[in-house]
């Protein structure tokens, strides 16, 4: 049975807004919300058309108020941020100004707490889509090749987002037990990419020379980002509860992802990381933070399986695809031309087998 009357949380970034415009193109649903404690830009909000924008900050008791006077039946949860300026720059509504990490964790699982804590109390709350990540399965060496949902949480992180994504999980299974009458899907995405999305990520192969470091070559998974898009969708017209996996076939390793985008690859030591990151962040250049870079050097790939028997979802764009469109929609320019640069990297090889 399709949903009456949706809840989108974080409307004003790009996978809530667009998500709350598709639904709103849909006349079978009658009232489409978005929230979130910014409104969003004017060419995101024209998108949305009908949908009844509302600023309430999750972490405020406030947003029960809003379901049950809209008598919300399905919630997608999408505000979960793994920026910590972002987070930082979308206000604060009770308190003195914090740091942006501390303010993101708030938002992150402070805010999701209190939106389950809304949802508990509804009485006609039917439906619960969370927008999760494939950061809960943590990174290292260890790890398998690929993870799949059965797989037990090890080596959980000690900080940044993939943390908070952990504990958000956590309360989201409390919430599945204590209302057994509400179909929860969780979708663990890999990282988003795409023409039109701004992420970290994004930012990061934008760069024309991009920071590696030294002796480490992770697989990237990548979702396109209208593949995001539509399996949010699908869950939240028809019911299909449980936890899946969300990724683009395949997986490409960092160095061919930079040389595909015509970048120039820089190899540095681990421990100097971090100061690059914070130099790049520092100067807006780009918002891609130490703990993130974990998934970039040891790699991760997850098995969606699941999502194509059970949930009846096969993404679009493989993760080459993907990544090859965010390349031509940006439109780069590029620093050296990939085939140039692979005959080089080829030759030495070449060179250094017969010095072996």
């Amino acid at each position: 049975m399709s949903p009456s009357t949706v809840l989108v949380t974080g409307v004003s970034r790009f996978v809530g807004g667009h998500l709350a415009a598709r639904l709103a193109a849909d006349p079978s649903i009658d009232r489409v919300l978005g929230v979130d404690v910014v409104p969003p830009r004017p060419n995101l909000l024209r998108r949305m058309g009908r949908t009844e924008v509302i600023r309430v900050d999750l972490r405020n008791p406030l947003i029960a108020k809003v379901i049950s006077s809209a008598k919300v039946d399905t919630v997608v949860h999408t505000a979960m941020t793994a920026n910590p300026r972002d987070a930082g720059g979308r206000g604060f509504t009770d308190g003195p100004r914090r740091s942006g990490r501390s303010t993101m964790r708030d938002m992150n699982v402070v805010g999701t707490m209190q939106l389950l804590a809304a949802c508990q109390k509804s009485t006609t709350m039917t439906r619960l889509v969370i927008k999760s990540s494939g950061a809960v399965y943590g990174t290292s060496p260890r790890h398998p090749a690929t993870f799949t949902e059965r797989d037990e949480l090890t080596d959980l992180p000690a900080s940044g987002y993939a943390k908070d994504a952990v504990e958000s999980e956590g309360y989201v299974r409390n919430f599945a037990r204590r209302r057994a009458d509400v179909d929860v899907t969780v979708l663990r995405f890999t990282n988003l990419i795409g023409p039109r999305i701004d992420t970290g990520l994004t930012q990061y192969f934008a760069l024309p020379v991009v920071p590696t470091v030294l002796g480490h070559d992770g697989w990237i998974q990548l979702l396109h980002e209208e593949d995001a898009l539509a399996v949010l969708e699908q869950a939240t017209r028809q019911r299909l509860p449980g936890v899946f996996n969300v990724g683009g076939d395949g997986a490409l390793l960092l160095s061919e992802a930079i040389r595909r985008a015509g970048r120039i690859l820089a190899p540095i030591p681990e421990p100097a990381m971090a100061i690059v990151l914070r130099v790049l962040s520092n100067s807006h250049l780009s918002d891609y933070y130490p703990e993130q870079v974990r998934i970039l050097n040891y790699g991760q790939v997850l098995d969606t399986t699941r999502l194509r028997t059970e949930f009846g979802f096969t993404p679009r764009w493989t993760s080459v695809q993907a990544f090859d469109d965010f390349v031509h929609g940006r439109a780069f320019r590029p620093v050296i031309d990939p085939k140039r640069l692979a005959g080089v990297e080829r030759g030495l090889r070449e060179l250094a087998a017969r010095l072996r």
